[in-house]
């Protein structure tokens, strides 16, 4: 934000107030500027005290809200510089959540044949599997 654009600096939030009424640590605010996701809404004073616009509230609760949804701060990131170019991000941010859908589904399915190899494995376990078999490995179980 420009020095003109500002305003007095009782308009503004300090960090420790931003944290509570965020819900967000003072550490992850100070690493989210450094990212620069909060950039249109934080401002140094004369006596170089960050002061937050109060609409990185907002900006923090849908940075939280992305996250939770498997967003990364990557992926935010990019989000929030369509956003500050004026322009509404919803279209990319349904493209990134139909990603992670995707994801989930090849998750999904690597673990139900994880299950299954693993059901199957357990189908035929030996607790005392034959001496030949056990002197060439460590678990003939899981070792043929």
């Amino acid at each position: 934000m420009a020095d003109s654009a500002v305003g007095s600096d009782r308009d503004f939030l300090k960090i420790g107030e931003v944290s509570r009424q965020s819900g967000i640590s003072i550490k992850t605010i100070r690493y989210y500027e450094q990212l620069g996701l909060l950039v249109p809404t934080v401002w140094r004073s004369p006596a170089r005290y960050r002061l937050f616009h109060p609409q990185v509230l907002q900006r923090l609760a849908f940075i939280k809200q992305a996250q939770s949804l498997g967003l990364s701060l990557k992926e935010i990131t990019e989000i929030l510089q369509v956003y500050d170019r004026g322009e509404l991000p919803c279209g990319e941010i349904k493209q990134h959540l139909e990603q992670k859908l995707e994801a989930i589904d090849q998750q999904m399915a690597a673990l139900q044949r994880l299950r299954q190899q693993l059901t199957n494995l357990l189908s035929g376990w030996q607790e005392n599997p034959p001496p030949e078999r056990a002197s060439r490995t460590i678990c003939p179980n899981i070792q043929d």
